[in-house]
């Protein structure tokens, strides 16, 4: 790999001189506390770029996105965003945008490159120089353990279908809390085990690629395990940890009044939410998903409260609602998501429903109990176009993220314990088995040149932002 470059100069890294910013009187403002955190999120593999440099290690993302056919356009993470080098211009945006915190990941493979073994000492530096850099920029780092990119030697050895995963996953979580909990105090374990378990070993759409049910309830158990032996690690590396889970949901509704269907959608729902939910709560894995997928869990007594280990906060990940229908014939949970007509998409095709996050807050408020919520991922991807005069407007973007910053309000309004949003994502990146068509950014990037130009979004998101700490000051 050549030498990085001197970044270019951003183009609209500054929004505090914005000229087009508009007072968001719209939104309701006014039910956020004073403190709230207004964030932005990105992950490693979908950035970092530098996937062979100061010893790190191949992940399963490294290996399925060079997978012939498995990503579009062949794209892969080998550069990305290529933050890695240019970190110091990524956090001088975010502090042009005012945010209050960021949230990464670590890349587990660039801090051990074997996922145990001996330690990769460049790696973890690299970790705690940008540490270092957001503290300084008056941005509070909040650091997620696992998001997704296994070390390839682990998985080599089973992967999370084996328990040795989980229990490497609980060393691992106990040397980056050692290293960067005198500074870190917000820690999530995993991201999305959802998709990790689900789509990456049932669906075969995501890293490891399988499509074995087995496997897939497998790995699911033992991620909700290693989820709680990181929690117990962190907490003894780090005594002022505050640990959480970041999980994804959607709100499921039958696509009609018909048994079948309303039976569909309580299995969807309990693929999607309560497989994940009751589990980390200490009620267990539902019993009727047990009997659904017919798979024997991999149990030893005490493991159901490891994986109830008590959370600090939740985080929810929400993007879009599913209505579905009865699909006897289908993969489980034998029900297929119907496309409604005449409603709004994204770019994905996903539902807009702000709606969905105010009811999922709600839900996790006062059916599980959930001490504190952050909104840990929440965007939207649509085909973007550079102006004539090098700006990005994108006002479906824009509209997008104040529906869901209403909801968010609506959800607080009603009692929901919720102290931070943060958007999804910072940068257009490698949007996994999409590649680099979908863009998420409230930050374009070209990928030819790494030039960075806030788009219209983040100027409004910098607005409301702003306007909440003017009511609160």
């Amino acid at each position: 790999m050549s030498p990085p470059q001197s970044p270019p100069t951003s183009e609209r890294s500054s929004v505090s001189d914005s000229t087009d910013a508009r007072t968001p009187s719209a939104l309701d403002l006014g039910a956020f506390p004073a403190g709230f955190s207004w964030g932005t999120a990105t992950s490693a593999y979908q950035i970092e770029g530098a996937v062979a440099e100061d010893g790190r290690g191949p992940s399963i993302w490294d290996t399925f996105s060079h997978t012939p056919g498995a990503i579009d356009n062949g794209d892969h993470g080998d550069v990305a965003c290529d933050h890695y080098h240019r970190w110091p211009e990524d956090v001088a945006l975010m502090r042009g945008l005012g945010v209050d915190a960021y949230r990464l990941s670590i890349a587990w493979p660039r801090v051990l490159p074997t996922g145990d073994g001996a330690l990769n000492a460049p790696g973890l530096d690299f970790y705690d120089r940008l540490v270092d850099g957001l503290l300084d920029a008056g941005i509070t780092p909040s650091v997620t353990l696992y998001h997704w990119d296994l070390p390839q030697a682990l998985q080599d050895r089973g992967g999370w279908a084996e328990r040795e995963t989980a229990e490497h996953f609980g060393r691992y979580a106990e040397i980056v809390g050692a290293r960067l909990g005198d500074r870190v105090t917000q820690w999530a374990t995993l991201n999305e085990p959802l998709c990790s378990a689900w789509i990456g070993h049932l669906e075969g759409r995501m890293a490891p690629g399988l499509t074995d049910l087995t496997a897939a309830v497998r790995a699911s158990y033992h991620l909700l395990l290693g989820h709680g032996l990181a929690a117990q690690a962190l907490r003894a590396a780090a005594p002022a940890a505050q640990v959480g889970i970041v999980t994804n949901h959607s709100t499921v509704t039958p696509a009609s009044t018909r048994p079948e269907d309303i039976a569909a959608a309580g299995r969807m729902d309990g693929h999607t939410n309560r497989w994940w939910l009751d589990p980390v709560y200490g009620r267990g894995f539902p019993a009727d998903l047990r009997e659904l997928y017919g798979v024997e869990l991999p149990e030893r007594p005490g493991d159901l409260a490891t994986i109830a280990t008590p959370l600090d906060w939740h985080g929810v990940n929400y993007y879009f609602p599913v209505t579905v229908a009865d699909d006897p014939a289908g993969p489980v949970p034998y029900a297929r998501e119907v496309r409604l007509p005449d409603v709004p998409r994204t770019g994905m095709d996903w539902q807009i429903d702000g709606g969905g996050l105010e009811a999922l807050l709600m839900r996790l408020t006062d059916d599980y109990g959930a001490r504190r919520l952050y909104v840990t991922e929440n965007g939207s991807a649509f085909p973007d176009r550079v102006g004539p005069d090098g700006t990005v407007d994108d006002p479906e973007r824009t509209a997008y993220l104040e529906e869901h910053v209403a909801a968010c309000a609506r959800a607080l309004r009603k009692g929901a314990p919720l102290a931070g949003y943060y958007a999804w994502s910072l940068l257009d990146n490698f949007e996994w088995a999409y590649g680099y068509d979908k863009r998420f950014g409230l930050v374009h990037v070209d990928y030819a040149t790494q030039r960075r130009t806030v788009k219209g979004s983040g100027l409004r998101y910098a607005d409301i932002i702003r306007a909440h700490r003017g009511l609160t000051a």
